[in-house]
């Protein structure tokens, strides 16, 4: 055999992208490629992108630029790009950067190994949305060690249509991969060392995967399967949507031992005219008292949410009722964004609010999340919570992990290896992460 060939690939975007970094790896992987940490040593580069926030497709076309010189140097050098930015760009990118080989879309990445052997003869383009499950062709995975945690993708795409939304453009519409295949990957991360999985999807909890007893099951119905997997110690899942969030999985909240006390449930908007002009299908008051049913089921949880501010034709009095929101349900955590105009999408042809007041919005809005966020982590101080052990950190003997509220936490553990699940008491709070002693 041959040196093995140099894969270099950059990941930009949300967990499901990192997921689907993997299982190109791999399926590269069958084409003689090892992973490398620069695209200067690379045989091929592999840009995984993603179109959600402004200007995305620019980026890629800097980042591509960024190129130019390596593939001078190295004619043999092939570079792709898939993701969500190669979905809706296809052909145009080779056609403003003819360095680029192959663009693949997010649906059709099990074919790239055959891009891959076709790439150096000619350019290759592949953004259909197939009928085959890309899942079960990539089925074969290396039986290498894994870190303790792993994402797992069991759903994709999205049937919502919110106005500001690319997704369903770009992922397709929503199909949730069957139970057994689930099951099996997620026993196969356990054998390699996972104890943690985060089960991902555009809009995870509309889950609706076939069940062995030819049933479409839930997610919660799911989660009550996984809860039985040996060795698998926790599950979370993300991103969902506040219109399917069933009972089952409330109860599931309250009820299932390995489920995280986190929820990340984004609401974008407090102000029902926003909403309504979102498309969000739901009000402020209706999640209001989805909040109220969930800390019902599980009081202790952690709600993370997801907010845009300056959406078209915005108010102040529209701001001012996701404030309002804000300090309702009181968020552990939030992303928050400015709104960029999506083309293609229904809001990017509507008026948009003057950029200086978008800002300030923004502003005042990260400032309450931030002080909601301190006040979260600063009631963990004299608590007793479990910590997955992730890495080392930067001082002797110290160990680093993820808290089930999803908090990095900071130990003097110099005893305890990645992996392991220990008991801390928090002993105090910094901006971003939390320190405490083993139990």
């Amino acid at each position: 055999m041959g040196e093995p060939k140099k894969l270099y690939i950059k990941t930009y975007g949300c967990q499901m992208n990192v997921y689907d970094s993997e299982r190109m790896a791999e399926a590269l992987g069958g084409n003689g490629y090892i992973e490398v940490g620069s695209p200067d040593e690379a045989d091929m580069i592999l840009l995984n992108t993603c179109h959600i926030r402004e200007k995305a497709a620019e980026k890629v076309y800097s980042e591509l630029g960024r190129f130019k010189g390596l593939k001078a140097e190295k004619p043999d050098l092939k570079i792709g790009v898939a993701g969500c930015v190669a979905q809706a760009e296809g052909a145009e990118i080779i056609a403003r950067q003819p360095m680029v080989d192959l663009v693949v879309g997010p649906q059709s990445y099990h074919r790239l190994p055959e891009m891959e052997r076709a790439a150096g003869t000619a350019k290759v383009i592949d953004t259909d949305f197939p009928e085959e499950d890309k899942f079960e062709k990539l089925k074969s995975r290396p039986k290498a060690r894994r870190g303790p945690t792993a994402f797992l993708t069991v759903q994709e795409g999205c049937d919502k249509f919110c106005a500001f939304c690319v997704v369903p453009y770009t992922r397709g519409a929503e199909v949730s991969r069957p139970v057994d295949r689930i099951l099996t990957e997620a026993r196969d991360l356990v054998e390699r060392g996972v104890r943690e999985i985060t089960l991902l999807g555009q809009n995870v909890n509309a889950y609706h995967g076939a069940g062995p007893d030819g049933d479409a099951w839930s997610l919660a119905r799911l989660i009550w399967a996984l809860d039985k997997v040996d060795g698998l110690e926790r599950i979370r899942f993300t991103t969902s949507h506040p219109n399917d969030m069933g009972e089952d999985l409330i109860a599931a909240h309250g009820e299932c031992r390995k489920l995280m006390p986190y929820l990340h449930l984004p609401v974008q908007s407090g102000s029902d005219r926003i909403l309504k002009r979102m498309n969000r299908r739901h009000t402020a008051e209706s999640y209001l008292r989805l909040i109220e049913r969930i800390r019902a089921a599980r009081p202790d949880i952690l709600i993370s949410g997801d907010f845009i501010v300056g959406f078209p034709e915005e108010t102040e009095a529209d701001f001012q009722a996701t404030m309002d929101l804000i300090d309702a349900v009181h968020y552990g955590s939030a992303f928050s964004f400015k709104y960029s105009a999506r083309p293609g999408t229904p809001a990017a042809e509507r008026p948009m609010v003057d950029a200086d007041e978008a800002d300030d919005r923004l502003q005042r809005l990260q400032a309450l999340i931030t002080r909601q966020q301190r006040e979260t982590q600063d009631g963990m101080v004299g608590r007793t919570v479990g910590v997955l052990f992730e890495k080392p950190g930067r001082l002797p003997g110290q160990m680093v992990g993820k808290s089930d509220y999803l908090h990095s936490v900071f130990v003097d553990a110099p005893d305890v290896s990645v992996g392991e699940m220990r008991q801390v008491r928090i002993a105090s709070s910094a901006p971003n992460s939390l320190a405490g002693t083993l139990a």
